[in-house]
This record gives structure tokens, C-alpha cells and sequence, in this order.
């Protein structure tokens, strides 16, 4: 703070100019230096002498570097007190010491080599801090991506709901990646992110030396075993080597085969060898579209066919040769050269701009990746476009595009290829691309529509088709313009997934149409449809805690005269909640589940009479934990105590019989009953005891007179 006379504008703008031009680093004490070690991620701490006369000199030099290592998140700081020095092993300072989250190495090279210094606070070896996946920024990264081979980025952000448990999951696998000679880091960086193709967080982006562009994983992110596996596929896509053959076997084989690619190089090439090791990548996709792969160094076979530089690629097609004129180090066009020379066919392109744009306004997007001159790309878009209408009915918009740069962030080597994204989350489709049905049906599936954590949007087709396949749905129905709704849905955000555990499916509509043709007058509201019985809540809707007790409270989750369907969840909470319980355990058809589920049907209302909750459930195994050996059976639960019912499940009239019996039956009151009286009883003999032994002796009769 300026304390001199502020009137005086010169001496004012002088102090300013002072201010601007120090760069000094800042000087802590001891309680200070406790407090930075303890909240810094990367801290560098120079300790110095104040009475040395080398302590400026040094000083000075660390000033120039200060301002890039807070580039790097590296905060660097002075400290003169003798005991720290001495605590952190400088007994004659000047000295440095980098504390990593609390953990600290010192600095032992010469410290008047700021450059020297710099390198070694900001070397990603000395700024690993723990066994966990590192957090760096966009300075620290682009140092990171020079100095590693394989790196894998988890882009995430603190505002994302989904961000916490994948950061969870990854960690689990930052050990093997590390052994793989993959390096694992994360980014909160929505930008860097969005430049590099990613529009949804949180996302994994891998880079190799050998691509420019790096590769975005479109698979689950919660399975870290798949993210693994998919790590290690792209540092190695291992498969066979390409086969090396030489002189008559590869002459034959060119003549014999239909289609074969054969790689021609020469030892103490450079360029050749990387060359290989890039073709390796693409060596299976070919033998998937059945074109095999060779190389040689048989200079006779090379000269025969006019190849003479090195190295070279030439198709063969029965026995014609085709030699290949683009960039050797790009395997994505080489493999996408070969397939056009096999299969020859032509098609419309689409630009990565109106893409991107597209994956960020669209809900659900499906494209479409596929290559010029590809004949099988041509028949299975002709499939698609039979379902088109039918997935923008759905709410799904689908569009083709062809850019295999682009195509390589999604993991994609061999064309085509159908790339699902919800919400710009990426799920790459493994089906049969040829069966336009079952890519539709795969389209449509709730599993792959849902986002974990995020409530599904859903328009009147949909919401006409949950209606009919999902017993318990919750719909939330809202207005785009409305901000009030915002606040309920970030609620609702909360619960979306414990009402999944309960077997609930939440979605949302914002359709007037919709909420007219379901009798929903006032917007928002939420209903709650039970095999389509609707049920409105009038409680308040910025409570999701008492909206979830709302949706699994038994009055609500009832249906008269019908036995409710329940699945663990729901039967642990009522079995908590409810004094007697009976469960039906059954098999989905299964001819004698169906027929006895029909008796008891009818004595639905008689058992709701008892005051017992008859509820269904068609799960074998869980049935197992209450001695339950074959299907189907019927449990009865007094305060949680199971009893099996041995008899006819047919005769609904013996089943009632025996759930009267077992409902006013107290073998705990009659056990109390009988001890109470027993034990009076014995009071009452034990009384009488004592009264008898304690009873006073009578007095001896009066002597008579003669007698005395």
C-alpha cells in the first residue's frame, strides 16, 4: 500500500512504476511457510542467509525464472530462518527445497543456473507428486506431451456431476498404464478440451508420437478394466506381425491372390522402419476386409514391378499392380487407400464444422463415418437411410460424414462406422452396421440413450413407448423457457440415480402437447405412472430428498387389487418399513409362475385387509437368501423373519387360510403369558414358605396353683 502523499502525482505514478518492476520473489516466516506447504500443489522454497553476501546473487537469478514457473502452477518463495533451512537438510544454505503436496525433494545442482532450475522444478518426473493421476494445467501439459511417448488425458470439470466417480475409476488403473509406458494426467479445461474435439466431459483423449491428432474413447467410462484395455490397444494394437516373404513364395502369392499388399523397404532405411511400425497398426483391419499384407526387401521382386525408391507400397489385384502415391507414415489413409482399390465406389462428404457444431446443439446425434470409393460403405448407408425417419420420430438426428482425421479421435481405424453421441457423449457402435434394424433397435435402447446421473430428455414417441415397457415411471414435465425449472431439474439431478436403484425410470418432456395428452394442467409438474396409473405430487418440488421418499413410500407405490412388482431395493426398504410382508418369488414364463400368480391375484384385497403387504418378485437368486430352493414360492415376513409356505399355491383359499393363521398368531405373548403366571405362582408358594417357617411360637400354658 502507497504511504506517501497520494496529492503529489508524480511521486504517485513513480511508486506505480517501482511497483510494475519488482518481481521479487515473496519473502514468508516460518508460521507462513507451514501454511504454503500445506495448501500449494507446487511450491519451490529458497532457502538463504540474510548476512551472506552470495544470498542476492543467487536471489536474482531464481527472479528471472519466477514468472514462468507460475506458468507451470509453480509457486516459488524465500525463507531466511535458519531451523527451516536446517529442518529441510540446508545446514549452509542458500539452498532449494520442492515441496509436492507436503512432500519435498532438494535441488543439487548449481543453483546459479537459473535455466538448470527451471527444468528441474518443471521436469514431470520431479513434479509427480503421488501414486494418483496428476493434475496439471494447459503450460504443464504441453511440456508433459513433449517428453512422454503415450499420454492419456482425463478431461473433467467441478461443476460436472459425472467427473468425481470416473476420476474414481481411473485411478484404479493409473499403476498399469504407468507400467505400460503410458503416462496418466487430468485437465480442467474446458477450452483445450473443446479444441481438441471434446464437447462432453468428462472425457479420455489419448496421444502417440505417431499421430497428430490425438483419440477420444467412445466406450463406457465407467468400466475401467474397458478403458484399460483400450489404453493398451492404442500404444500397441498388437495382432501379427506383417509376414515377411522373399523371391518365388512372393511372386506366387501375388499371382494367387485376390487382393494382397506388399510393402517394399531396405535395411538402414530410417524412414522405412517407422514407416513399418505405423503399417503394423492396420495389418488386422486389412485381414478383415480380406486383403493380405507382406513386406520385402527382395530388391529382383521390386525392380520387376518398377520400384525402385524406398520405401514403397503396392496393391495387387489379380496380379495387377497399384502403387500407392500418398503419405507411407499416414496408416488411417493408407488402410482407407486399400479398401477403396478393393471395393471402388463413391459417395457425398460432410464437414467436420457443421459436425461440431451439430454435437453441441443436438441431444442425440448418430453419425455416420464412412470413406470415398468404399462399396460396403455405399450398401449400408442405403440401410440406414430406411431408418432415418424412423430415429428423428425418436428424436434421433443422423447424419454421414467422411473425414478419417476427424474419425481417428473416435478410436476409428476401419470404415464405416456409426459413432452414437447423447449430450456430446460419444458411444461408438459394435454391431452389424449391415442389419439397419438392429442399429436402430441399439439406437432406441434406454441403456444406451441414459447418461449416468443425467435425467433423460425424451419427446411424445418415446415417452408413448416407456409408457408400455417400464412399470414405474417418474416424468418430469417442464418448459424450455421457464427458470424455475432449471432449479427443479438440478433437484431432480440428485435423485435420478437412487430412483434407478429402486427400479424407477425418470425422464423428462418439455412438451405441451405431451402434458395435454397426460391431463398435466400446471407446468412444471411431476408425475408418477404405475403401469400407467398416474399420480400427481403437489409437494414441493426443490425438495428432491422428500420427492425420493415420496416415490418409494408404499401408499404411493401401490396399486389396488394388484400385486406390486419389487426388486431388491424396494423389498429391503419395505421389509423395513412394514411389520408383515408376503413375497411371491416367481420365473418370468414360467407355465406354473403364471398360473399360481393368477390365484393370488384374487386374494390380493384379502391380504391388504390383514394388514399384509403382498408384493412379487421374479429374481431366483435373491429368493435362495430366505432358503428358498425352487420356483415359485411364497414367503411369509413377521418382522423380518421368513416363513416358507409348503402348500398348494393354486388353491388361493388355503394360501389365504394360512396367511390368517400366521398373522394372528403370538407365540411371543403366550411363552410371556405362561412365564408371568408361573412365576406368580411361585411367589405366592415362596410367600406362603416363609410365612409358615417365620410363624411365632404360642406361649406355654398358665401353671396352676397346686403346682406352684
Amino acid at each position: 500500500m502507497y504511504d506517501g502523499d497520494i496529492s503529489k502525482s508524480s511521486a504517485v505514478f513513480k511508486w506505480i512504476l517501482e511497483q510494475k518492476a519488482d518481481e521479487s520473489i515473496e519473502l514468508i516466516d516460518r508460521e507462513t511457510l507451514f501454511e504454503y506447504i500445506n495448501t500449494k500443489d507446487f511450491l519451490a522454497v529458497v532457502f538463504y542467509k540474510e548476512d551472506d553476501p552470495d544470498s542476492p546473487r543467487v536471489l536474482r537469478h531464481i527472479e528471472l525464472i519466477d514468472d514462468e514457473a507460475t506458468e507451470y502452477g509453480i509457486q516459488i518463495v524465500k525463507c531466511h530462518d535458519k531451523l527451516m533451512a536446517k529442518k529441510y537438510g540446508f545446514r549452509n544454505p542458500p539452498g532449494i527445497t520442492y515441496f509436492r503436496k507436503t512432500k519435498y525433494i532438494n535441488y543439487d545442482g548449481d543453483i546459479d543456473d537459473e535455466e538448470e532450475i527451471l527444468d528441474w522444478l518443471t521436469s514431470p518426473a520431479n513434479m509427480e507428486m503421488t501414486d494418483h493421476i496428476e493434475q496439471v494445467n494447459r503450460k504443464m501439459f504441453e511440456k508433459i506431451r513433449k517428453a512422454s511417448d503415450y499420454l492419456a488425458v482425463i478431461f473433467y470439470s467441478d461443476d460436472c456431476k459425472q467427473c468425481p466417480r470416473v476420476l474414481a475409476e481411473v485411478e484404479h488403473i493409473d499403476d498399469e498404464a504407468d507400467k505400460a509406458g503410458i503416462d496418466f494426467v487430468k485437465i480442467d479445461d474446458k477450452q483445450m478440451a473443446k479444441e481438441l474435439g471434446v464437447f462432453a466431459l468428462p472425457a479420455i483423449v489419448f496421444f502417440k508420437p505417431s499421430s497428430k491428432e490425438p483419440v477420444i474413447y467412445a466406450g463406457d467410462l465407467y468400466e475401467e478394466e474397458q478403458i484399460l484395455s483400450w489404453l493398451l490397444t492404442q500404444k500397441d494394437p498388437g495382432g501379427d506381425v506383417i509376414e515377411d516373404l522373399e523371391g518365388d513364395r512372393l511372386v506366387n502369392l501375388i499371382e494367387e491372390s485376390g487382393s494382397i499388399a506388399v510393402y517394399f523397404y531396405t535395411d538402414g532405411c530410417e524412414q522405412c522402419t517407422k514407416v513399418l511400425e505405423e503399417l503394423e497398426n492396420i495389418d488386422d483391419d486389412c485381414d478383415k476386409h480380406g486383403i493380405t499384407f507382406v513386406k520385402t526387401k527382395d530388391f529382383s521382386v521390386a525392380d520387376g514391378y518398377g520400384v525402385h525408391d524406398y520405401p514403397a507400397l503396392v496393391y495387387f489385384e489379380g496380379g495387377i499392380p497399384n502403387v500407392f502415391e500418398g503419405e507411407l507414415g499416414e496408416e488411417e489413409e493408407v488402410l482407407q487407400w486399400l479398401i477403396t482399390q478393393k471395393t471402388e465406389d463413391r459417395i457425398e462428404l460432410i464437414t467436420r464444422q457443421m459436425l461440431e457444431t451439430m454435437v453441441e446443439e443436438t441431444q442425440y446425434l448418430a453419425v455416420y463415418f464412412y470413406k470415398i470409393n468404399c462399396n460396403i460403405c455405399d450398401q449400408i448407408l442405403e440401410g440406414l437411410e430406411l431408418i432415418d425417419d424412423e430415429c428423428d420420430v425418436f428424436g434421433i438426428h443422423m447424419v454421414k460424414i467422411q473425414d478419417p482425421q476427424l474419425a481417428k479421435r473416435y478410436s476409428i481405424k476401419t470404415f464405416p462406422a456409426l459413432v452414437y453421441f447423447r449430450n456430446g457423449n460419444p458411444l461408438l457402435f459394435e454391431g452389424d452396421l449391415q442389419n439397419e434394424q438392429s442399429v436402430l433397435e441399439w439406437l432406441i435402447d434406454d441403456d444406451n440413450r441414459e447418461l449416468a446421473d443425467e435425467i433423460e430428455e425424451v419427446n411424445e414417441r418415446m415417452l408413448e413407448r416407456l409408457m408400455t415397457e417400464s412399470t414405474l415411471l417418474v416424468v418430469f414435465f417442464y418448459d424450455e423457457d421457464c427458470a424455475e425449472c432449471e432449479e427443479i431439474l438440478e433437484e431432480l439431478e440428485e435423485i435420478d440415480g437412487e430412483a434407478d436403484m429402486f427400479g424407477i425410470d425418470f425422464v423428462k418432456i418439455a412438451s405441451p402437447e405431451a402434458a395435454k395428452t397426460y391431463d398435466v394442467v400446471n407446468i412444471p409438474s411431476l408425475v408418477y405412472f404405475r403401469k400407467q396409473v398416474p399420480v400427481l405430487y403437489d409437494g414441493d418440488l426443490h425438495q428432491h430428498d422428500k420427492i425420493i421418499t415420496w416415490l418409494t413410500s408404499q401408499d404411493v407405490f401401490e396399486i389396488k387389487n394388484e400385486i406390486e412388482e419389487v426388486n431388491r431395493k424396494m423389498l429391503d426398504k419395505l421389509l423395513e418399513e412394514n411389520e408383515f410382508i408376503t413375497v411371491f418369488f416367481y420365473e418370468h414364463n414360467q407355465q406354473e409362475s403364471i398360473a399360481a400368480l393368477e390365484k393370488l391375484e384374487n386374494i390380493d384385497s384379502e391380504t391388504d385387509n390383514l394388514d399384509i403387504t403382498f408384493v412379487k418378485m421374479a429374481d431366483s437368486r435373491y429368493a435362495k437368501k430366505w432358503g428358498v430352493t425352487k420356483l415359485p414360492a411364497m414367503v411369509y415376513f413377521r418382522r423380518r423373519f421368513p416363513s416358507i409356505y409348503r402348500g398348494d399355491l393354486l388353491s388361493e383359499d388355503e394360501v389365504l387360510e394360512w396367511l390368517r393363521k400366521n398373522r394372528f398368531r403370538q407365540p411371543e405373548l403366550n411363552i410371556f403369558m405362561y412365564a408371568l403366571i408361573a412365576l406368580a405362582v411361585a411367589f405366592v408358594l415362596y410367600t406362603a414358605f416363609l410365612l409358615q417357617c417365620f410363624k411365632p411360637a404360642p406361649p406355654p400354658p398358665p401353671q396352676h396353683p397346686k403346682q406352684s
